[in-house]
């Protein structure tokens, strides 16, 4: 099968081949044989990828990537909720840090049953393969910074794919009385389309002077420490891309996946409520991986970066 494989540390441009002799998996009791048909792109892949991992990391050469979206071809013997010619989703490394060694940019890949759902039946594979990691994230943040109806959100970097599912899963699923998030001023209107109430330019607006403070706040961009200063005494700040030091209310969230989770959205997603944004250049074909890396590490990115078709 063709997969997009590297075989040492580096930058996507430096160490990403296009291999074509690459072999099928094989399949486990618990796992099924996916035909991918999309995945997506997300920091972490590159994190992965520069060796950051490397001391929990599954031994290289290895194929990249965790989203995916495709077709199920093959179930393992104790696989009792997917059957053959099933859509499905999910991010297939349960643990972020401790990936295994074939991911998503690939013809097929093996996942464990456990993380992946079925897809949502309105949304395109494309579609469906932004979501995962960045609606799992969002999710689990969320909760365990412990937003709940009537409280009010702080997202900090509300254009990204994270941050964008944070703002709608802030009003839509936990019910949050208000939704604050910053991004640049190219952008504001992305986080008004997704349901922010107050959509900040960070370049020109201190979110930390602002005279309301939030109940809440979710960190996307290593910005915690300067953050703390725009919550309520009493309140929580949650990080995924922690620059530094953390102290409490701030804390570090690592996102186990699971297709519970999935599950557990793909209601609100089938009635509209939860919707995916794929960047406008995209998505990128699978022979232009290496552009589609590119243009996420730009910074230029608006959301998630879909790679679709496959091959």
């Amino acid at each position: 099968m063709k997969a997009w494989v590297y075989g040492q540390h580096g930058k996507p441009e430096d160490v990403l081949e296009l291999e074509s002799e690459v072999d099928v998996p094989d399949v486990n009791d618990n796992q099924v044989l996916i035909k991918v048909l999309a995945a997506s792109l997300n920091p972490i892949d590159f994190k992965r990828m520069g060796g950051s991992f490397k001391a929990t990391d599954s031994p290289l050469p290895t194929v990249a990537g965790y989203d995916v979206a495709g077709v199920v071809v093959r179930v393992g013997s104790k696989v009792k909720e997917f059957k053959v010619g099933d859509e499905v989703y999910g991010d297939i490394h349960e643990q972020a840090h401790h990936p295994k060694d074939c991911g998503s940019l690939t013809e097929y890949t093996t996942v464990d049953e456990k993380v992946l759902a079925l897809k949502p039946k309105n949304l395109s594979f494309a579609e469906a393969a932004s979501l995962p990691l960045a609606a799992q994230t969002a999710y689990g943040g969320l909760e365990s910074a412990g937003l709940s109806a009537g409280k009010s959100l702080l997202v900090l970097g509300g254009a990204g794919g994270v941050g964008s599912f944070i703002i709608q899963l802030a009003k839509h699923v936990f019910g949050a009385s208000k939704v604050a998030a910053t991004s640049s001023a190219g952008k504001l209107e992305l986080l008004k389309t997704v349901g922010a109430d107050l959509a900040i330019d960070y370049k020109n607006n201190k979110y930390e002077d602002l005279e309301e403070k939030f109940d809440v706040e979710f960190d996307t961009v290593g910005e915690s420490s300067r953050g703390i200063k725009a919550v309520k005494e009493g309140g929580r700040v949650v990080t995924i891309w922690p620059a530094g030091p953390v102290v409490p209310p701030s804390f570090v969230f690592v996102v186990t996946s699971t297709g519970s989770v999935l599950s557990k959205l793909n209601p609100y997603i089938e009635e509209g409520k939860l919707k995916p944004v794929i960047d406008p250049k995209g998505p990128f074909p699978f022979s232009n991986a290496i552009e589609a890396f590119s243009h996420l590490q730009s910074g230029r990115a608006t959301d998630k970066v879909a790679i679709y078709p496959i091959p």
